[in-house]
């Protein structure tokens, strides 16, 4: 039985030049000297139509945990907020069934004035508990979020972590038949997110509630979701098993993309930026896959926006396939290599790895730079590479798939 049905939702927003309600001495004078020029360019309140989402449609039973995934700018965060009731569509239908409990941006229903026992009790109200229902729950509530000591204390003081800590604690155990979850948990510390994720994953089984789940944690998606929707750019790209569709997502989307000028879900001032991730083997060949054991190459080219940047620091991890597990941090700081600026264009870093020490698998490679302890650049998902077998320990043995990812190079002695 379908508990969410979503029919050819499209959300429509206009941008661009603007008349404001109010304006300075200041705006006036300079709209009266731009008026002329704006109307000779035929920019006069010129505005532009972007459509956040356009024709999604899904349905989603009772009991069902859906992953909603995509790179940034994709439309999750618009759906969550259509399906919360925040903003309204521009075209299409929902029917939804049942109370609604809603955690998107932190302090998102949250008076700041209140204290967290008063919101825990408004949160309540508005999910249409009555107070015997709230106070039944109250205990557990604040048990779980931690905040025994602040309870008494305006949320507007809170940190961060505290807001999202009781507002994913309310969310969860005042019962509502949907709970709606957005990338918010990232703000959490690790073993909060294992937590939220642990109880997420008690209520829908022994509760038989339904949850709407974005995360960029592929992991935790696998985990949590039976079927995930992908959104590209407002358009709903794909929808099914979540295996199937992590699987889609970090091939076409994320990953074997290897030329990173367009990728917009990077972290970083800007200043330098990682453009290009290519392998190459021992011999100087492009190649997308190496051999255990084998030397291998792997090439950043990278560009500078700053001149004054002469020298940075750069590393790359070598991650799961999924991007939950880091395996390997290389740095030129580990082994005390300075990485000289040489010119603003064509510049390039090469690293050479010895014997491959990596089991047959897919791996996922995150970029980082940064200088004098600002991050320039942070990719996530900058590259990807299969290790296929390669004669590691000269036996002619293969490693099982289940001795991890590492290989080491070790010996028996009697």
């Amino acid at each position: 039985m379908s508990i969410i049905e979503v029919k050819n939702i499209s959300k429509k927003y206009i941008i661009g030049n603007q008349k404001t309600q109010y304006n300075s001495l200041r705006d006036d004078l300079v709209l009266a000297i731009k008026k002329p020029i704006n109307w000779v360019k035929g920019a006069r309140n010129q505005k532009e139509e972007f459509w956040a989402l356009k024709d999604i449609n899904f349905s989603v039973e009772k009991g069902e945990v859906l992953g909603i995934i995509g790179a940034n700018g994709a439309g999750k965060s618009t759906l969550l907020k259509i399906l919360s009731r925040i903003t309204p569509p521009t075209e299409g239908t929902i029917k939804m069934k049942g109370r609604v409990g809603s955690l998107l941006e932190v302090g998102t229903g949250f008076h700041p004035e209140l204290t967290g026992r008063e919101n825990i009790y408004l949160n309540g109200a508005i999910l249409g508990m009555k107070r015997k229902e709230i106070a039944k729950k109250f205990n557990v509530i604040v048990n779980f979020a931690g905040i025994e000591k602040f309870l008494d204390t305006p949320v507007k003081h809170y940190s961060s972590g505290m807001h999202v800590r009781l507002a994913f604690s309310v969310a969860a155990h005042l019962e509502p038949d949907v709970l709606i979850v957005d990338e918010v948990l990232a703000v959490g510390d690790a073993e909060f997110q294992k937590k939220c994720l642990g109880k997420m994953e008690e209520i829908t089984k022994k509760d038989g509630r339904t949850i709407l789940f974005v995360s960029h944690n592929m992991a935790a998606v696998q985990n949590l979701c039976q079927r995930a929707l992908l959104l590209d750019k407002g358009n709903q790209k794909n929808i099914g098993p979540v295996n199937e569709i992590i699987n889609k997502y970090l091939k076409e989307v994320l990953i074997e993309n290897n030329d990173l000028k367009s990728r917009k879900d990077r972290k970083g001032n800007g200043k330098l930026k990682i453009t290009r991730v290519y392998l190459k083997n021992n011999n100087g060949n492009d190649v997308s896959s190496f051999s255990s054991g084998e030397d291998v190459q792997i090439w950043f080219e990278y560009e500078v926006l700053d001149k004054n940047i002469r020298e940075f620091n750069f590393s790359f991890g070598v991650d799961s396939f999924l991007g939950q597990n880091r395996i390997a941090l290389i740095s030129n700081k580990i082994v005390e290599k300075k990485i000289i600026v040489k010119n603003k264009q064509n510049n390039f870093i090469k690293i050479k790895i010895k014997n491959l020490p990596l089991n047959i698998g897919r791996y996922q490679i995150t970029t980082f730079a940064d200088y004098k302890g600002d991050v320039l650049d942070w990719v996530q998902g900058a590259g990807i590479f299969n290790v296929e077998y390669g004669n590691f320990y000269n036996t002619n043995q293969m490693p099982p798939q289940d001795q991890g990812s590492l290989l080491f190079n070790y010996d028996f002695i009697q």
